[in-house]
């Protein structure tokens, strides 16, 4: 089986989505709550999936001093979403990011489960993705049988999903653009590379304009939808529209 490792900020105005507040209609407090719903759907996905679920959470150490809240820790917080979220929350590891980069993170976190625990792959993933349904995690993971790694790319350059059979050298390897990066650190390790169809993440407001149109289109048809990102894009009011041939969003 695969290690899905969810790295999942605490859900806390500020921390997550931050530049959303600022180009978007959404408030802080919002994309928070936007934040906390794409986790959630990935808790279900993973744990729909074949896959073993770990979520790797940041704790208040590793996080700005004003954002730390003194009531309720990073642990609680991200524990609480997984006790309430999966129907048996015991399969769900939930342990403590490593690291002071992001990369660093990753690295430590895939480095640590291939060689100390044995694992035979390691997938990364963020709440950042709402369309990463169990499909496409089962997908990669046949992928992982003969690929060494296998990236899921994503606009901008980014990366969805990282999945790993072998470590690499992950010091510089989620440099924008990260798909390229990530390959040529795999290349230099001597690994093949396979790649998953292109998904949405959600970074700056026209990615959440991207993700608002899927989504309003998929719920119109019927289709499947990310459940409780999309309840969040109904009850908020957001819509998807274009002003001079670029994507906007408004809210009703």
């Amino acid at each position: 089986m695969t290690v899905v490792c969810i790295l999942a900020d605490p859900p806390r105005p500020g921390v997550v989505f931050e530049t959303l507040a600022e180009t978007s209609p959404l408030s802080e407090s919002e994309t928070a709550e936007l934040y906390d719903a794409i986790l959630r759907d990935m808790l279900i996905a993973v744990d729909r999936s074949g896959g073993d679920l770990l979520v790797n959470y940041r704790s208040d150490d590793a996080l700005p001093e004003k954002y730390v809240d003194t009531n309720e820790s990073a642990a609680t917080t991200v524990g609480t979403i997984v006790s309430e979220t999966l129907d048996d929350p015991s399969v769900a590891r939930v342990e403590v990011q490593v690291g002071s980069t992001f990369a660093g993170r990753v690295g430590n976190t895939v480095t640590h489960l291939l060689r100390d625990e044995d694992a035979q792959s390691v997938a990364v993933i963020e709440p950042t993705t709402p369309f990463l349904l169990r499909s496409t995690i089962d997908t990669a993971a046949m992928q992982l049988r003969s690929n060494e790694v296998v990236l899921g790319p994503s606009a901008g350059g980014r990366v969805y999903y990282a999945g790993f059979t072998e470590a690499i050298d992950f010091t510089d390897a989620f440099e924008t653009p990260a798909i390229e990066t990530l390959t040529d650190c795999a290349s230099a390790a001597s690994c093949d590379v396979a790649f998953l169809d292109s998904q949405p993440t959600i970074k700056h407001d026209s990615d959440l304009a991207t993700v608002i149109a899927n989504i309003r289109a998929r719920w119109r048809a019927e289709r499947v939808v990310p459940k409780h990102t999309a309840e969040f894009i109904i009850d908020t009011g957001l819509y998807a529209t274009s002003e001079d041939g670029l994507p906007r969003i408004v809210r009703n």
